[in-house]
């Protein structure tokens, strides 16, 4: 798709109101995840006098620091079945925000370049189908069939020998989306207030009565923490401490060009996932960096190994030209999954750990984590994503099986 196919922006997005005195609930966080909730938190449950706090710019931070894949293809039930249920609100979405936030739904592959690999891939086909999700083995003749730039041959380091594949998966315009889910909001009546920080929490007890903010004191009955990689710093304000790491993830994107690229390829063993953005630009990233930070730019070393992955992959791209580069601060829990409830302080719930999982669940992680703050107790979907798992040990252990190395 070239620009000019770009749909128009509309005249009016959203208001940027002070903030009032007090709210019925505040969500602490701009990000897609924060406007999701207040959008599902106003249409589900008719909470209007909601305010979503950003310290920054509105979908400032993840939102615009990812690679804007979207699939459901995980291998355990439960995370099977909170993406699945994402995916299906990707696809009416556009049409229930009035807003075309550009979801192309290309397909998603998983490159198998061991043995190993092969087997796990074919289990997770399995356990997917057996799940409801379109999921697909694919041998490396079909694997060239859907993407013909891809190097199949067996004189590359790790040659390709399949690949899962999701027809339905696919992706979006991460800006749009923001804008279509924060002008829906607006007009439900959320106030978005943008350069705002929390700086401090008010209790009464273990109850939380309040958000001290850069911008005043806001009185509130409840609160929604939507921060990802900054969550457990808003979680030690309030008191308690959450079982999360934060760790830069970096990308790139390179000059734009014709369209040359059918869908989106990932590969954990050459460890490169590439796309082809509306525009024309290749978007590329891998895994977390290993050390923790709040770093949002690249370095050269991952930038290196990024493109070297692609070029072996995508012989076609040893020309393309690297335009920019940045990093998302990814919040990751020891199991890979996200933690979506209540905790420890009364009335304050909290959504973070979704790794690089975030941009994909966004429409079911405001849909649950809206139950979630409305009634006080879990949706049946993110039930098994609480906080007290950890010391329960009903962990759903993700790792390698999120086709990602987080």
């Amino acid at each position: 798709m070239s620009t000019e196919h770009l749909p128009e922006h509309p005249e009016f997005l959203w208001r940027n109101p002070d903030p009032k005195k007090s709210y019925d609930a505040v969500i602490v966080g701009g990000g897609g995840h924060g406007l999701a909730t207040a959008y599902f938190l106003a249409k589900n449950h008719g909470m209007t006098n909601i305010a979503i706090l950003e310290k920054g710019w509105l979908a400032g931070g993840n939102m615009a620091r990812n690679t804007t894949i979207i699939r459901s293809n995980y291998l355990w039930d439960e995370s099977a079945a909170i993406y699945e249920h994402s995916l299906k609100l990707w696809e009416i979405l556009p049409e229930e925000l009035e807003y075309d936030f550009l979801f192309s739904q290309r397909g998603v592959m998983n490159l198998a370049h061991t043995l190993g690999d092969v087997r796990e891939s074919m289990r997770r086909v399995g356990a997917n189908q057996l799940n409801g999700i379109d999921a697909e083995w694919l041998d490396p003749k079909q694997v060239k069939e859907l993407c013909p730039i891809l190097n199949i041959s067996d004189n590359i380091r790790y040659p390709v020998m399949g690949a899962t594949y999701q027809p339905r998966a696919g992706i979006a315009k991460h800006d749009h989306v923001a804008w279509a889910f924060a002008r829906k909001c607006d007009e439900l009546g959320v106030d978005i207030i943008q350069n705002c920080e929390v700086t401090g929490f008010i209790k009464d007890g273990d109850k939380v009565t309040g958000v001290q903010t850069s911008r005043g004191t806001i009185n509130t009955e409840k609160v929604g923490l939507c921060a990802a990689g900054h969550s457990s710093v808003l979680a030690e304000m309030a008191g308690f401490r959450l079982p999360i790491q934060s760790h830069p993830l970096q990308a790139l994107v390179s000059e734009l060009h014709e369209p040359v690229h059918p869908t989106v390829v990932m590969s954990n063993h050459v460890h490169v996932y590439v796309s082809q953005a509306h525009k024309g630009e290749l978007v590329m990233g891998a895994g977390v960096d290993s050390y923790n930070g709040y770093g949002q730019r690249g370095s050269f070393h991952v930038i290196e190994e990024q493109m070297a992955a692609a070029v072996e992959l995508f012989p076609i791209f040893a020309r393309a030209h690297v335009l920019r580069t940045w990093g998302g601060i990814v919040d990751t829990t020891m199991d890979a999954s996200p933690i979506v409830g209540t905790t420890p302080v009364e009335n304050m719930f909290v959504n973070c750990g979704w790794g690089t999982g975030g941009f994909k669940g966004t429409p079911a992680a405001g849909l649950t984590f809206a139950h979630t703050i409305a009634t006080g107790t879990p949706h049946e979907l993110n039930k098994p994503f609480s906080l007290e798992r950890f010391e329960t040990g009903a962990l759903i252990d993700e790792h390698g099986a999120a086709a990602v190395a987080h």
